[in-house]
């Protein structure tokens, strides 16, 4: 018999598929976390429900629900790209989930895409019910969609960066921890239901270079002020997607 007729050839599938297949497993996953959905889903309707109907925060002039709902959007992206997506990698790696990937035909950069995807698909369900909720409470969004696309795709683009490379060079505890602080501090102090000007002015404008900062504040300039596209804000999220995203390509570990 001739080399080559044998059926079938077992070789690694193409790269698309491979990746198409690891966003799929890892969207199933996250959405089977009940830890996962209160930190992705429920905290952030949670907020948006309560600061609109309480003034915790004295926001000025305005509807309440207009100030509110693009930070609560930016808050979501940073709960599933950054915390969630940090804990859950980082105890990946220690029970050795990753490693076993590691030995895969799937690429370091596939594994990172397919959880970017995953997390995206996630983000369409938050913002889905975010806007349902926000509607629900008088929002009155303006702004091109094509300008929150942005703004949300760098958003992302940025947290998953972040996130992976904590996950993936810190022991799976101090991810945890560390994760966890890093929300509250942003909830707080990165423009999400506190103004930014509510600050003092020495910290404004170190505070206006966060990933958080830039993304909510890109967002309420379109939705609520209905801005054209926010270059600068926009300019501040690829840089920290390059280099969040470079730098967990870099250095990430499986083990």
């Amino acid at each position: 018999m001739s080399a080559g007729t044998f059926t079938p050839a077992p070789a690694a599938a193409p790269l698309w598929r491979m990746i198409g297949a690891q966003t799929a497993l890892e969207t199933r996953m996250l959405l089977r976390n009940g830890e996962q959905l209160l930190l992705t889903v429920v905290i952030p309707t949670l907020l948006l429900v309560l600061f609109s109907s309480v003034e915790v925060v004295e926001l000025g002039g305005g509807a309440r629900v207009d100030f509110l709902t693009p930070g609560i959007l930016a808050l979501a992206v940073l709960s599933t790209a950054f915390t969630g997506q940090a804990i859950a990698t980082g105890f990946e790696r220690r029970y050795g989930v990753l490693k076993r990937l590691g030995v895969s035909p799937l690429p370091r950069w596939g594994l990172m895409a397919a959880k970017t995807g995953s997390v995206l698909a996630v983000e369409a369900l938050q913002a889905l019910l975010l806007t349902a909720v926000a509607l629900a409470l008088g929002w009155s969004p303006h702004g091109s969609p094509l300008a929150v696309a942005l703004l949300l795709l760098l958003g992302t683009a940025a947290f998953s960066g972040l996130g992976l490379l904590l996950a993936g060079t810190v022991r799976a505890e101090a991810t945890l921890a560390a994760a966890n602080l890093v929300f509250i501090l942003l909830l707080v102090g990165g423009g999400v239901v506190v103004p930014l000007d509510r600050f003092p002015e020495a910290a404004q404008g170190a505070l206006g270079l966060l990933p958080i900062a830039a993304l909510s504040g890109g967002l309420r300039d379109v939705l609520q002020h209905g801005a054209a596209i926010p270059w600068g804000d926009l300019g501040v999220l690829g840089v920290w997607a390059v280099a969040g995203l470079g730098a967990a390509a870099a250095f990430f570990k499986w083990e």
